[in-house]
């Protein structure tokens, strides 16, 4: 059996025993070991949100100042000071920072640059040894990894890496695996080189969610997650706050660029309170609950109009105590006519009677002689305003009207 080969789960790679007993050794962990704590190298206001061996990430949507707040942490490291809310002290072997951008020119890259040095008070005329700043625009994904792994190797003494930004370092950020890969190669070069990565990556446009698979794993794995967010407030200021830390969680705080072009913290900026809208229990209110709010909200009249719909709604769902806003008036229409509790079509119809009528066709046994409505498959997926019509023709005759068996389709 010394001979037998097994198989590596991931690949095709083909480990031997020798193998396996070497990789042992690296990957079990024994109560008895002893393992030094990771030296701590970033802090926000006092919380810890970068160590070596680590890696954290910024998050924002398009044009919150995500590069601005990325500049100050490079500058409170290239100083071992504080800039901006942040302070860094990296240790003397580990001093060296290797700046990536994927994202912008040459041109906006420099400019970048220049702002962390002016940040950090230091000279704009001339390179130091300790700020490495590289362009990968124009190159793949492929070979943007290639490239930072090889400047890791042949730099030992880098403590920070930033990468501006992450998503461009794959080609699908929707790929499971290729996600996976990525955050695992991530983890790799922090604990592998004994440094910290901090990322870059968007915000979905229509939510506070990090773009695609990538981001589900970021924020599975990052040490800290950083949210950037434009003022509701004023649109020249920027919101800094957690949005994921191991670390106990730091007062946010705001800033703005000044006439200088650089980023500065605005004192005394009172952050506003999300708010929470109260949550609806649509499926907690008796049948009788819902009825008599929309008695009390539609009455016998007949409402026309989508803002109508919704303004009945809200009069006769308060009138039983749940007074909502929009937004959870909005569902609330939509699970009210999925439940068909109330119908949309038809003319000169209260909703509130195609209500109580609904209730009568589908669950009455006085109609149709105890049987149900003979409605095939395809009536019963039928638009609203054929059930409208349906109920025009009940309401106007107090009959049910004709049904063909032949057509499967109700003759109105």
């Amino acid at each position: 059996m010394e001979n037998k080969k097994s198989t590596e789960a991931k690949g095709d790679t083909i480990m031997n025993k020798e193998d396996f007993a070497a990789l042992w050794k690296s990957i079990r962990l024994k109560v008895t070991d002893t393992y030094d704590v990771p030296p701590e190298i970033l802090w926000v206001n006092g919380s810890t949100i970068g160590t070596l061996g680590n890696f954290s990430a910024s998050t924002g949507k398009a044009k919150s100042k995500k590069t601005f707040n990325i500049s100050a942490i490079v500058a409170a490291a290239l100083t071992n000071d504080e800039v901006l809310h942040y302070s860094a002290c990296l240790p003397p072997d580990k001093r060296k920072i290797l700046y990536v951008d994927t994202e912008q020119s040459r041109y906006h890259c420099h400019k970048v640059m220049e702002r962390i040095l002016r940040l950090a008070g230091l000279p704009t005329d001339q390179d130091r040894d300790d700020f490495v700043f590289i362009v990968l625009r124009e190159q793949t994904p492929d070979m943007r990894k290639r490239i930072i792994e090889y400047m890791l190797e042949n730099m030992p003494d880098v403590g920070l890496l930033i990468i501006d930004g992450i998503r461009d370092l794959m080609y699908d950020i929707n790929s499971p695996s290729e996600s996976t890969d990525l955050i695992n190669l991530l983890m790799r070069w922090s604990s592998g080189y004994n440094l910290h990565i901090h990322t870059v990556l968007h915000l979905n446009k229509g939510d506070d969610n990090t773009r695609g698979h990538i981001g589900t794993e970021l924020n599975n794995k990052a040490e800290t997650v950083l949210q950037i967010t434009k003022s509701t407030q004023d649109g020249n200021i920027s919101e800094v706050k957690a949005a994921h830390i191991r670390d106990r969680d730091f007062e946010p705080f705001a800033f703005r660029i000044n006439d200088s072009a650089l980023p500065e913290v605005v004192d005394g900026y009172v952050f506003q309170q999300p708010k929470q809208e109260k949550s609806f229990p649509l499926t907690e209110l008796t049948e009788q609950q819902h009825r008599t709010a929309l008695e009390n909200g539609f009455g016998k009249r007949t409402v026309q109009g989508y803002s109508n719909v919704i303004q009945a709604l809200k009069q006769g769902y308060a009138s039983i105590g749940y007074e909502r806003g929009r937004n959870v008036l909005v569902a609330l229409n939509t699970f009210l006519v999925n439940k068909r509790m109330i119908v949309k079509g038809g003319k000169g119809i209260p909703l509130q009677s195609r209500f109580s009528l609904l209730k009568q066709v589908w669950f009455s046994s006085d109609i149709y002689k105890g049987n149900r409505l003979p409605v095939s498959r395809h009536s019963r997926q039928s638009s609203p305003a054929q059930y409208g019509r349906i109920y025009e023709g009940l309401n106007r005759t107090g009959t049910l009207p004709n049904y063909s068996s032949s057509t499967k389709k109700f003759a109105l």
